[in-house]
């Protein structure tokens, strides 16, 4: 039954290239077959809870501009929360995505007591699982919110007040909990407040042994609970927090090192805090297939011209044909996908305005990603990498890697062959036309 925000929207379709309807895909097809795939299995869309149905239109000068019904004030919490999970599934089925993704805040209120609070998720989740089976709709991930909440103002798992940090575990096990129960292909954890503000109050290695044993606990618990699922730690370098430990992917599986956890956790990599980190979006991405641990992404973008995360939709195609071809040289997703961690901007408040924002940066993903495979069939950018590196698959110099070669051997193998190599171009310029024939 339509809940009457969306007036009389149809599904989405699909329309082709042609097609000048804003409110149909001209290059989202979902069962265009992309190397051997369906579309729609390659991407993994997600449609994310917090900035579509939680966000009010605020800014640091300025309050709600979306004056949606479900966030008025003086109304019934849980009666709000009944109705968004109406919208939401509504906006779903209209975009025809096949997943969504949310904070355990974001769809239910905070109670008195964390069981009055893990009773309200508990009920919403009951209505996700009859929407869920009414619509076909699935879980892509969920996670829980400990960063809104004033308990967490010194951190959660890193919080220097141990009673915070079980407060924190629990939440997290309840959160788990609903995950698995929703047969969430994924859980996510990320760490907006596991930092610092100043070095005047701060123990690092005691926060970081205290992330590291928290991390080991929700991997623990979700062996114990027999999830299938992946574990995703999500990067980004501050803000809320002014440094955050889970800076970067580098960071991160330096950190999973320490810890022991890198053949558990993947990463969950967001374009706007790679940008954030000072790296690209491809940088991360294959920073990530380099160690073995890239899981699914946020997908969205920064206004370049701001020092802060805006979480735009992403709209770039060259951009996102090289975040493809990262995920699709990695093999492509396997339980991850592509969740739409934006928001609209402040002065979009029609409903409408909802749908079209996903549609257009669906088609563009959609060009991304057939960008990205043509560049894979074509063969040459992988081709020159592979070339470039080709001295290395001589047995002579692969033996150096596997740690048969002293110092002193190579430097006689220089002496004694007297070795003068020459640079060889990189080729930036052609490498970059390349990519712009298919992007």
């Amino acid at each position: 039954m339509s809940t009457g925000f969306f007036g009389d929207l149809q599904p989405i379709e699909f329309k082709g290239p042609d097609s000048r309807d804003p409110l149909s895909y001209r290059h989202y097809n979902k069962d265009e077959v992309v190397l051997g795939k369906r579309m729609e299995d390659h991407l993994r869309l997600a449609v994310c809870y917090w900035h579509n149905f939680c966000w009010p239109g605020s800014d640091p000068f300025g309050g709600e501009t979306f004056m949606r019904s479900w966030m008025a004030a003086g109304g019934d919490p849980m009666e709000q929360a009944r109705l968004k999970a109406d919208v939401a599934f509504e906006m779903f089925q209209i975009l025809g995505m096949p997943f969504f993704t949310f904070h355990d805040r974001d769809i239910a209120p905070e109670g008195k007591t964390l069981a009055e609070s893990n009773a309200n998720v508990s009920a919403i989740a009951d209505v996700f699982e009859k929407k869920m089976a009414d619509t076909g709709v699935k879980l892509l991930w969920g996670t829980a919110n400990m960063f809104s909440n004033r308990r967490f103002m010194s951190g959660a798992a890193t919080n220097p007040d141990p009673d915070v940090f079980a407060y924190a575990a629990a939440q997290v096990k309840n959160a788990m909990d609903v995950t698995h129960r929703l047969n969430g292909a994924n859980y996510v954890l990320w760490g907006g407040r596991e930092g610092y503000e100043t070095l005047l109050n701060t123990n690092i290695k005691q926060e970081l042994d205290q992330l590291g044993r928290f991390l080991n606990m929700v991997v623990e618990y979700k062996h114990k609970t027999d999830f299938k699922g992946t574990i995703l730690i999500e990067p980004k370098p501050q803000e809320p927090s002014k440094h955050q430990y889970d800076y970067d992917v580098g960071t991160v599986y330096g950190f999973l090192k320490a810890y022991g956890l890198e053949n558990e956790v993947k990463m969950n990599i967001e374009q706007g805090h790679a940008i954030l980190a000072g790296h690209s979006f491809e940088h991360e991405l294959h920073m990530a297939r380099s160690f073995g641990i890239l899981g699914s992404v946020d997908m969205n973008r920064n206004d370049y011209q701001c020092g802060w995360d805006t979480d735009h939709f992403g709209m770039n195609v060259p951009e996102l044909a090289l975040a493809y071809y990262e995920i699709l040289m990695d093999g492509g997703f396997t339980t991850g996908g592509t969740n739409f961690d934006a928001k609209l901007r402040r002065q979009s408040i029609d409903p409408v305005d909802l749908i079209q924002a996903h549609v257009g940066s669906a088609d563009a993903i959609a060009r991304g990603l057939k960008a990205a495979a043509a560049m894979i069939e074509d063969g040459r950018l992988k081709g020159f990498v592979d070339d470039r590196y080709a001295g290395w698959s001589k047995p002579e110099n692969a033996e150096i890697l596997k740690g048969g070669s002293s110092l002193e051997d190579l430097a006689d193998r220089v002496h004694s062959s007297d070795l003068e190599p020459q640079p060889k171009s990189g080729k930036q310029e052609y490498l970059e036309s390349l990519v712009n024939l298919f992007a």
